[in-house]
């Protein structure tokens, strides 16, 4: 497979460079929630719970929506 000059510079979770913006600027608000914040301990794992799954499930969709990608210009060939 080509790599582009934007597949190479990605962090390799499957998703494009705007999903990527999202996910960095949402680890930057975890990182302030739980780090400077005076919360509890359970709404701090909370917190890091939310944050895992939603960048897990960002990369899951990326993957899925590059194979349909691939399946449809495969199709087409």
């Amino acid at each position: 497979m080509e790599q582009t000059a934007e597949s190479k510079m990605s962090f390799k979770l499957g998703v494009n460079r705007v999903q990527e913006i999202l996910v960095l600027a949402l680890m930057l608000v975890f990182v302030f929630a739980v780090f400077y914040s005076d919360i509890e301990l359970m709404y701090k794992i909370g917190i890091a719970v939310l944050v895992f799954s939603i960048i897990l499930l960002t990369g899951v969709a990326g993957q899925v929506l590059k194979q349909e990608e691939e399946k449809r210009r495969l199709r087409q060939r």
